[in-house]
């Protein structure tokens, strides 16, 4: 079950919002861009007919806050709050694991692979403007990689992955992961930057 606080405040936010709406309005909590480093944590009403089944239903006193399942697991740990200073009142969202979901030492090598990735690899990559993502792990333990932005077609890329990535990943999972591979092994086409 995800860990999502909302203080007394919010709540009682929440509750003079809802009375403006529909009966059976209740709320919505959500990331957009789930897991990368833009994603943002939002709240919206969530009238009865947009409930899911797959929904996660957080009930709290006055009302109930819906989750997709798709958000649910970079909500862990989310604090909502009501804060009000000289500035006003504001609703604030905290959802420390939004841009990149906890994932516990027992989860599939995929997902623990994707993790690095996101957290240690990506953030070295950004600064050249590119990025990695995890397109499969074969077999016999091959990480397939597929490179994005800046490093699509890019000369370098060979070295990069060789010397920085398949070196970091090889280290952090040894035993599991026996080697890197680009998923386009660079074929260079209309889509390569030059």
């Amino acid at each position: 079950m995800s860990k999502i606080t909302i203080s007394e405040t919010a709540q009682q936010h929440f509750v003079k919002l809802l009375a403006q709406q529909p009966e059976g309005t209740n709320i919505r909590v959500f990331v957009v861009n789930p897991g990368t480093p833009n994603a943002e944590c939002g709240v919206s009403y969530c009238p009865p007919e947009a409930i899911e089944a797959s929904d996660t239903e957080l009930k709290f006193s006055m009302f109930s806050a819906y989750i997709d399942e798709l958000s649910l697991p970079f909500l862990e740990d989310a604090e909502i709050d009501f804060v009000t200073d000289k500035m006003g009142s504001q609703l604030t969202l905290k959802a420390p694991n939004a841009k990149v979901r906890k994932v516990s030492n027992d989860a599939p090598l995929m997902e623990r692979v994707d993790y690095v990735i996101q957290t240690q690899v990506n953030p070295q990559l950004a600064g050249h403007g590119g990025h990695v993502s995890l397109s499969e792990i074969t077999e016999d333990g091959v990480a397939i990689l597929q490179f994005g932005g800046g490093c699509n077609g890019c000369s370098m890329v060979d070295v990069t992955l060789k010397e920085g990535i398949e070196k970091q990943l090889l280290a952090e999972f040894s035993g599991e992961l026996t080697g890197v591979r680009d998923v386009t092994e660079h074929a260079r086409g209309d889509h390569s930057y030059y």
